[in-house]
């Protein structure tokens, strides 16, 4: 009877794929793969490190899986487990850390425990807590090679990671020190990759990493990029069978004027663009050390404004940076309330260890932050409701998802709007022809059918 093992994957659409690759590996290895929810002899938990939140979280989970089986083996592997392997190796249920090059050949070490010693998931052989957690964890410089992965989530889209690491400076993030040097896949892998995503029916993919638009560089950290982001866009929307490609985030500097072109008569390609801001001041942009000032972004949105009207445009944005003061926060408010934009994902700065940042003065009160975050959501969900209130009447195509919540399907029209029906198992994975019609007491948007418009 083959070992059962359960994934948990905090943070980023990158990590996901990268914990689907790690659970197709276990498959191949005869492991049975079950939900979390699940007992299992096997528990792989892939850590985020972005935010102070996500620390939390993880110990949270670890007690689960301890109250679901504490005879269970608990791997944790991913950018925490890389930048603080002993503080989480110390916690109690936890018994081996991978780091970033080694969570790819979890089987093996799994497997080499299962060979040197007892089974260290089998319930016969004692509890968990009298075990020291193995930590396999290399210097970062040493994470110069590139492992491709893809996710698939539900039936209806995919994450396809496409590059990896930064070579940014940005003083908050500790990300580069996570993850290393800006590598990508090459454009043949990547394209294979699609084509073998779209063969299992699935409809859209969405395009991950850590800095996409630094797609190109080679494996080895090579500055020469073999290909470009745009020849890579050029290239994707020319695979067969790929109903939908979505660029997940891609920082402004980066987005260029020939890629918002081509995706304003794409085949493929949706137009919705994720695009990091993190301040509207310019002076904590420059303590940030992010490679634009605020010009460039209101540019890049008036661009894709200019040729798509219709575009989704998101925002991220970081509060309570050190040296933020009230009137810092409110240009930002500010800044943001003018733009034309449609929604916002809004991050309470949190000081992270080994991060310029975090020694810096002005550090602003907890309190303050949060107060700052809230105003911030409240504008996000003012822009989210004027953007939706502004499709109204339009046709759009809609992706069904997979799920039965409280009786209703959800699905996306391309620019992102959010819709629901009344539940149909028959609509799952399907594209339609709608027209938006109203907005729902729970912020959703209602729609009419096209008849005879049901496109795949």
């Amino acid at each position: 009877m083959s070992s059962k093992v359960a994934f948990y994957t905090l943070g980023c659409k990158l990590n996901f794929s990268e914990t689907s690759t790690i659970a197709r590996s276990f498959e191949n290895e005869g492991f049975s793969r079950v939900d979390f929810a699940e007992k299992a002899d096997i528990y792989v938990i892939n850590t985020c490190s972005v935010t102070e939140n996500a620390d939390k979280r993880f110990k949270t989970i670890v007690k689960q899986t301890q109250k679901a089986n504490p005879e269970a083996f608990l791997v944790a592997v991913g950018c925490y487990a890389q930048l603080k392997p002993e503080e989480l190796a110390a916690v109690d249920g936890v018994d081996l850390v991978l780091g970033a090059t080694e969570k790819f050949k979890v089987t093996s070490y799994i497997n080499d425990l299962i060979q040197t010693g007892p089974k260290p998931f089998d319930s016969a052989q004692g509890t968990s807590s009298g075990r020291v957690a193995q930590i396999h964890a290399c210097e970062i410089d040493e994470a110069d090679f590139y492992v491709g992965s893809y996710a698939i989530g539900d039936r209806t889209r995919a994450f396809l990671k496409v590059q990896d690491g930064c070579d940014y400076k940005c003083t908050y993030c500790t990300i580069p020190l996570a993850r290393g040097i800006s590598r990508s896949d090459a454009l043949a892998n990547v394209l294979n990759n699609a084509r073998e995503i779209s063969q299992q029916g699935i409809k859209e993919i969405v395009l991950t990493g850590v800095n996409i638009g630094d797609y190109g560089k080679g494996e080895f950290g090579n500055k020469k990029h073999e290909h470009t982001f745009f020849e890579l866009v050029q290239a994707l929307d020319e695979v067969e069978g790929i109903h939908r490609l979505r660029i997940s985030s891609i920082e402004p500097n980066l987005l260029k004027n020939e890629t918002i072109d081509f995706v304003a008569q794409s085949k493929a390609f949706v137009p919705h663009f994720h695009i990091p801001l993190q301040s509207g001041s310019d002076k904590i942009l420059k303590l940030m050390r992010r490679r634009y000032l605020s010009n460039l972004y209101v540019d890049r949105v008036a661009r894709i404004k200019q040729t798509m009207p219709h575009a989704c445009i998101g925002v991220d944005v970081i509060v309570g940076f050190p040296g933020e003061t009230d009137e810092d926060f409110l240009e930002t408010y500010n800044f943001l309330n003018e733009l034309d934009i449609s929604y916002l994902h809004v991050f309470t700065y949190s000081e992270r260890d080994n991060t310029v940042a975090a020694e810096m003065d002005g550090v602003v009160p907890k309190q303050v932050r949060a107060k700052r975050s809230k105003m911030l959501r409240g504008l996000s969900a003012k822009k989210r409701r004027a953007f939706y209130e502004s499709q109204l009447g339009t046709e759009r195509t809609v992706l069904f998802e997979g799920e039965n919540k409280e009786g209703y399907v959800h699905g996306f029209t391309e620019n992102y709007v959010k819709v629901k029906t009344p539940w149909n198992p028959e609509l799952v994975n399907t594209l339609h022809r709608i027209e938006l019609t109203k907005i729902d007491e729970d912020g959703l948007v209602r729609f009419e059918f096209i008849p005879e418009k049901v496109l795949a």
